[in-house]
């Protein structure tokens, strides 16, 4: 067999006293020139790298959702290894999210596409009788580089928001140039990232044919750029007196410089992306279907994934068949979903308030709560269906059918409804079609209006973009009152909290804005559910469990494996 493309990681793993097999990533019988001239080959090579997006679902040790390594959750089971970010017990030998030789492997398999890509090398002699087909061959030969540069950049900022400046590499590196590697800047980081975005944005098409749905585009390019402006403005990459005196500033701090600038950068980025014409893009018109679906007009970017039942199963009540119950929705979160006093009016939820304390989780009257929180946390009594077109009423009060002291129950008492397919069905074993969404259009509208906020305050289209989130169909929340700055800027934060809960934005969202001692670090709580009658129930809310959070995990620590194995690396601070 030829193995002519032996993809190596980043970084070899060394053992002591063992040399180990280097892994193959591309192993095919096909010569370069063949693969360089055939089609489907280069098809594969692509869509290989697709593949290798993270998604969300189960990230961290292959059941729980990053969310639950913030304050939007805690996971139901002790031995997940997400429990390890929140006692504190992670470090650069052991990193329950350590996604460095993993995003290096796909940044390698891009650049051996860039590498043998050739369009006027492909063989399309199959199409020379169908003009049309041929012309369309052609056209997605000459895409196919851009889709992957995109690729490749996405993957950079996934790096970037978790390490800081990371080694820009380009070219197909031998083992020995992996050696001696070393870190870029930060902002040699961020200037790669926004390059390969605009290059990415002038040669994408603005949309694709609906076989082609989950393929880059120009939106999803220049989205990627409206989010990375929009992380290089924010607090924690203009700043280092968190990191004890580092000695490499530049490669976790972008230079100093003008702010104002930079967030300008960030909404000019964003309303590129509003102003795009030809895109259809809009806001879905029901909060709780986005999550279930995966070709509508809110969605930019997504990754569809094959038939299963593994997010249900990971994350059902605990109470139906096979549930184990997961991704627990914690208080903390909860209490920040607003209520709606009327059409114009809404509130901050206050269990100090007899009339809010007692009925919570309201969804009509004078303390009807956000309905988003309904779409996307499964609250006590409310219904959940298991099969399709039966449901029932979930128990969560201590002795009910999904609570308390049953093992693996919800801690918080809350269970996870935001991308849960309630008819799916566990006992036969049925399975949907899941879909994470990595850009949509609330985002960019939020993007725009916080980096609007922060250098040209009182601009009239902050409120705008943010009443538009809150105004979608089926959620109809009242506009934000104009206030100063940091009002606001407070306001616009726990939009994003609500509106993005459980899409993996919190995590970063408090790290960017360095408020993660007061998150990340507070105790997570949950509510202690009482039956005092037939239907009646008293709720005391309670702290579920302690958190930490030290200076050092606002960035990942790099693997130990890979600063022994590169000398030309230099560890993250205080790691």
């Amino acid at each position: 067999m030829k193995k002519i493309f032996r993809v190596l990681p980043l970084f070899l793993l060394i053992v002591v006293a063992s040399c180990q097999k280097l892994d193959r990533e591309l192993e095919t019988d096909l010569t370069r020139a063949q693969i360089e001239r055939t089609f489907t080959s280069l098809q594969n090579l692509l869509n290989g790298i697709y593949i290798d997006l993270r998604e969300g679902f189960t990230e961290i040790g292959g059941t729980a959702m990053n969310a639950s390594a913030t304050d939007e959750a805690e996971h139901a089971i002790e031995t997940s290894s997400v429990q390890n970010f929140n006692l504190g017990s992670w470090n650069a030998i052991s990193n329950p999210g350590q996604v460095w030789d993993a995003s290096f492997r796909s940044i390698r398999k891009v650049n051996i596409f860039l590498d043998v890509i050739n369009p006027e090398l492909v063989n399309l002699d199959n199409f020379k009788f169908d003009p049309a087909t041929l012309s369309l061959r052609k056209q997605e030969l000459n895409r196919w580089k851009f889709e992957a540069r995109f690729l490749r950049a996405f993957t950079y900022f996934e790096l970037i928001k978790r390490y800081g400046g990371v080694p820009i590499i380009t070219t197909v590196l031998t083992e020995q140039d992996v050696v001696g590697i070393s870190r870029n800047t930060l902002e040699a980081c961020v200037k790669f990232i926004s390059d390969e975005c605009d290059s990415a944005a002038a040669n994408l098409p603005v949309v694709h044919a609906t076989g082609e749905l989950g393929r880059a585009t120009r939106g999803a390019a220049l989205a990627l750029k409206s989010r990375l402006l929009l992380y290089a403005a924010s607090d924690l990459f203009n700043t280092t007196t968190w990191a004890g005196g580092y000695t490499n500033p530049a490669l976790i701090s972008l230079p100093a410089g003008n702010r104002a600038a930079r967030w300008k950068a960030a909404a000019d980025a964003a309303k590129a992306v509003i102003d795009l014409p030809g895109t259809g893009y809009a806001l879905h018109n029901n909060y709780r279907t986005l999550f279930t679906s995966f070709n509508n007009t809110e969605i930019i970017f997504t990754r569809r994934n094959t038939a299963s039942n593994n997010f249900e199963i990971n994350n059902f009540p605990i109470g139906f068949d096979r549930g184990q119950s997961g991704t627990g929705p914690s208080q903390n979160l909860v209490d920040a979903y607003e209520v709606r006093v009327s059409a114009t009016s809404a509130v901050p939820f206050d269990w100090s308030n007899p009339a809010h304390a007692a009925n919570p989780y309201a969804t009509t009257g004078a303390t009807a709560r956000d309905p988003r929180l309904a779409n996307s946390i499964v609250t006590n009594t409310s219904n959940f269906s298991s099969i399709a077109g039966q449901t029932r009423a979930v128990q969560i009060w201590e002795g009910g059918r999904d609570g308390k002291p049953i093992p693996n129950a919800t801690k918080t008492g809350y269970y996870l409804r935001k991308y849960v397919n309630e008819s799916v069905n566990l006992v036969i074993n049925t399975t949907a079609v899941h879909s994470w969404i990595y850009f949509r259009l609330a985002e960019v509208f939020l993007n725009y209006a916080e980096a609007l906020n922060e250098y040209d305050p009182g601009n009239a289209d902050i409120k705008i973009f943010v009443d538009r989130v809150r105004a979608r169909p089926g959620v109809a929340m009242p506009g934000i009152p104009v206030g100063l700055q940091d009002e606001v800027r407070q306001r616009i934060r726990n939009e994003r909290r609500i509106e993005f809960a459980f899409e993996d934005h919190r995590a970063w969202d408090v790290r960017r804005w360095m408020i993660a001692p007061a998150t990340l670090g507070a105790p997570v709580r949950g509510v202690k559910i009482i039956l005092t009658g037939a239907t009646t129930f008293t709720y005391t809310p309670e702290i579920v469990e302690t958190r930490v959070f030290l200076p050092q995990m606002y960035l990942y620590p790099i693997s130990q494996i890979e600063l022994s194995t590169a000398p030309g690396l230099v560890q993250n601070p205080i790691w």
